[in-house]
């Protein structure tokens, strides 16, 4: 067992379960897949890996049967994640899901062999070098990738329909991601004539100071980029917004589910889905460096009624018009 980060071995006792066309054989060397996480573990992410696992299930690759998975995940330095993807790779992994850039990043550092399939929401895989190209990656670098810089654009014009006379915008990002987002943040609030200022946040502690400076600097309003820290920091970012009175956005839906203001981004356990049948091509045997790069298929726009209530805002019309889920 690993001794430096936070490990969890699985091994579910579904041994009698049937066998799809394309799984190995129970009696064959069970495949041992490795998972590398650079977040707390939390029951989010447990649950949403479990829809990864139904992908492999479903392709005929079954825990405790024919499949073992080794799970390193911990919220460190990046060093530390090398650390557990080196160890992942000396234990002779058949393959590697990486979640998150540091992930991806030790993964690719550990090993040009060992095929990897990433759940990446910060970084742009060609320009971190995980990929020549979005259609054939060439590396053995594979995966759910979202590389859109305008999002930016898309969460401040949100933002600006929710907070009419919006001019400044606290934009907090966690600079151990790349700054893919945060520079297309940039870039269209210059577009729409909006000032934005970055604020840093590590921990899920360094949102009450990071929304106290939001607060000090009269912003109106607070954009939350992604990050696999902040992923699992939700209730602490819904707590520090409401004791600061801030309007707020993040990526992720269940913020807004769960008492933020607003949220769009991608359905993240549809993202761990895809990547599980992703990695299903890669185990019957499909080169990583073929399988094309993948965005996420789908997008949610979350608006809470009742936490807009509590700021004295009013949603538009058209804006409750285009939302997938108004939180009441």
């Amino acid at each position: 067992m690993d001794r430096r980060g936070f490990v969890i071995a699985v091994a579910s006792g579904l041994a009698g379960a049937p066998r799809l066309a394309g799984a190995q054989p129970t009696s064959a060397k069970p495949i041992r897949l490795g998972v590398l996480r650079a977040a707390p573990d939390a029951p989010i992410f447990r649950q949403n890996f479990a829809r990864f696992n139904q992908a492999l299930r479903e392709g005929g690759f079954v825990e405790g049967a024919n499949l073992v998975i080794e799970f390193r995940v911990r919220a460190g330095r990046t060093e530390d994640m090398s650390l557990l993807a080196q160890e992942l790779v000396r234990l002779g992994m058949t393959a590697i899901v990486a979640i998150g850039p540091a992930a991806v990043q030790a993964a690719a550092w550990a090993t040009s062999t060992t095929p990897i399939v990433a759940v990446d929401l910060e970084s742009d895989p060609v320009t971190s070098g995980f990929a020549t190209s979005l259609a054939r990656p060439g590396r053995n670098v594979t995966g759910v990738f979202l590389d859109f810089p305008e999002l930016g654009g898309k969460w401040i014009q949100l933002l600006r329909e929710m907070v009419p006379r919006l001019s400044r915008v606290a934009v907090i990002w966690d600079p151990s991601t790349p700054r893919t987002l945060l520079r297309g943040a940039e870039v269209a609030a210059r577009a729409l004539r909006v000032e934005v200022f970055p604020l840093e946040a590590l921990t899920a502690e360094d949102f009450g100071s990071a929304f106290r400076s939001a607060a000090e600097k009269r912003a109106d309003a607070v954009m939350v980029l992604s990050s696999p820290t902040f992923y699992s920091a939700r209730p602490q970012i819904v707590e520090a917004a409401a004791r600061h009175r801030m309007p707020t956005s993040m990526p992720f839906p269940e913020f807004a589910v769960h008492g933020g203001l607003m949220a769009y981004g991608p359905d993240i356990p549809a993202m761990f889905r895809q990547a599980g049948d992703v990695m299903v091509r890669v185990l019957r045997g499909a080169r990583a460096g073929d399988i094309p790069l993948e965005r996420p298929a789908r997008f949610e726009l979350v608006v809470n009624r009742r936490t807009a209530a509590s700021l004295g805002l009013s949603l538009p019309p058209a804006l409750l018009a285009r939302a997938d889920r108004v939180i009441e």
